[in-house]
């Protein structure tokens, strides 16, 4: 990333390189802001382009091909969230004299890491497939298990993250996902079936991988250190538990739905399931752009606060609106875009939706936690969120067939919006989760309003154009309210971005 005229000079390690720690305040701000938009252009177009070759994908696959997609998710994909255990959030927050060492010791641990999940995917691909009784996941499982070691590869981009050189880590990370929609959406056309994302994933994170080998700024070598091994593990572990936690919801979704639904509805959970993983994903954006500079400042609490508020209200902006939306119009995606097979899918997406909105307030509260090296938190709020979910499941199943499953999903992100509303309190003594929702909320509800009253209003046929006239519609209401509630934090934003100076506190 270019340097700014307010950024602070960089400070360089033992050796004299850069090492990444800015701790001027002003230039964190800017270059905070500067990421904030940089990180947006990045995961909002991929995380899009990830949403699109779901759906895309989805027009030429049966809802049952698409559930053997979401049994290999379930196989291979979710266990790899359990290598997910913050080891770059720890380098990130780290302060060695030699970052080049520093930078080794974390390789190592992650080289390790994915060795340690290969002999697990070898073990559990037909493990799974005998749970199932679907054996035809296990030659694909196994094509996906062999792009494992291309993800330790792409560990150069935490230098680049942690330097806040948001443009040359996103470019990196931007390979994998465009390469896999390049290679999935033709076979996909051409009849390969679920093996076209099957086939997309491998080519994707193998040149993903190899493309960011080639541009570390230091040798990719491996070098144990105990003491660093037992700092990352205490730092690791709790985010490991909540990662393993975490992985039982779409174990559990999956399984519940192909055992009590069949594999259609297995389908359906899987392609409704797309919404929350696209916005958690684009949730990522502010967080991944805030979190060097939230360890830089983690002792200064008025800046913490400031930045998890106005971070926070800029995620909803966009977040709330789209799950609202994705509620109001989704009968009119699977009528118009998707077809009358997913019709199935309709009310779980609309709860979805629902899900997602909620989802944004608060989102990044365990960055703040990460921060500070108190990553217990996170383990506590996945053991509610999963217990709700898995009390919840069966039942509701049982009573309401696949709407039941959206109830249950209901449920559990009402658990777990509890749960982090009660460590932000302990993070932020006086701090209301319930009102600063309010103001996340307020935008949608004239929007959804004028669409609902406008549906009232017109009694005829639903028709593309309509449903296209009705968005607009939505969206138009939503900006004009959003500029009129937020026209200082927006104004804020902007100015970071032209290079002008805010107080602390403004907006």
């Amino acid at each position: 990333m270019t340097s700014t005229p307010d950024a602070p000079r960089p400070p360089t390690d033992a050796s004299g390189r850069y090492s990444g720690r800015l701790h001027a305040p002003a230039g964190l701000r800017r270059l905070a802001a500067r990421g904030t938009i940089v990180n947006a252009v990045f995961l909002v177009g991929l995380q899009t382009l990830g949403l699109l070759k779901g759906f895309t994908v989805a027009a030429f696959l049966s809802a049952a091909q698409f559930g053997v997609w979401g049994l290999l998710v379930l196989a291979v994909g979710t266990l790899g969230k359990l290598k997910q255990v913050g080891i770059g959030d720890k380098f990130v927050q780290q302060d060695e004299a030699d970052q080049e060492v520093a930078f080794q010791k974390a390789f190592t641990l992650e080289v390790l890491l994915n060795g340690a999940l290969l002999v697990v995917m070898g073990a559990a691909i037909p493990l799974y497939a005998l749970i199932t009784g679907q054996s035809q996941i296990i030659m694909p499982g196994y094509v996906l298990a062999a792009a494992v070691p291309a993800i330790a590869l792409q560990a150069p981009t935490w230098i680049f993250y942690r330097r806040m050189n948001f443009v040359r880590q996103r470019s990196l990370e931007a390979v994998e996902p465009i390469v896999s929609f390049l290679v999935t959406i033709p076979l996909a056309v051409a009849g390969f079936g679920y093996w076209s994302l099957v086939l997309g994933v491998f080519v994707g994170l193998w040149v993903g991988g190899l493309v960011a080998a080639r541009a570390a700024p230091y040798p990719l070598r491996l070098r144990i250190d105990r003491r660093t091994a037992r700092e990352y593990f205490s730092f690791s572990w709790p985010i490991f538990a909540a990662s393993a936690l975490t992985l039982m919801v779409p174990q559990m979704s999956i399984l519940v739905g192909e055992w009590k639904l069949g594999l259609a509805g297995a389908g359906a959970i899987a392609l409704a399931g797309s919404i929350v993983v696209y916005t958690d994903r684009v949730n990522s954006i502010v967080t991944q752009a805030l979190y060097p500079v939230i360890c830089a400042v983690r002792d200064r609490r008025e800046l913490l606060y400031e930045a998890f508020v106005k971070s926070n209200r800029l995620a909803l902006i966009w977040g709330f609106p789209f799950g609202v939306g994705i509620t109001l119009f989704a009968p009119d995606l699977v009528r118009f875009v998707l077809g009358d097979r997913w019709l199935a899918a309709v009310s779980l997406m609309q709860i979805w939706g629902l899900v997602a909105a909620a989802n944004h307030i608060g989102f990044n509260w365990n960055a703040f936690y990460r921060a500070s090296g108190r990553t217990r938190p996170l383990a506590v709020v996945s053991v509610i969120a999963v217990v709700t979910l898995g009390v919840s499941i069966v039942p509701m199943v049982e009573w309401k067939g696949i709407l039941g499953f959206g109830y249950a999903i209901g449920l559990m992100a009402g658990a777990s919006l509890i749960g982090r509303a009660y460590y932000l309190a302990k993070l932020f003594p006086g701090f209301n989760l319930a009102v600063h929702a309010l103001r996340a909320i307020a935008p949608s509800v004239p929007a959804a309003a004028a669409t609902l009253a406008l549906r009232a209003l017109v009694d005829t046929e639903r028709t593309p154009l309509l449903a296209a006239g009705e968005l607009v519609l939505y969206l138009t209401v939503t900006a004009a309210a959003t500029l009129v509630l937020e026209r200082a934090l927006l104004r804020e934003a902007v100015g970071y971005l032209r290079g002008r100076k805010w107080a602390l506190g403004s907006s």
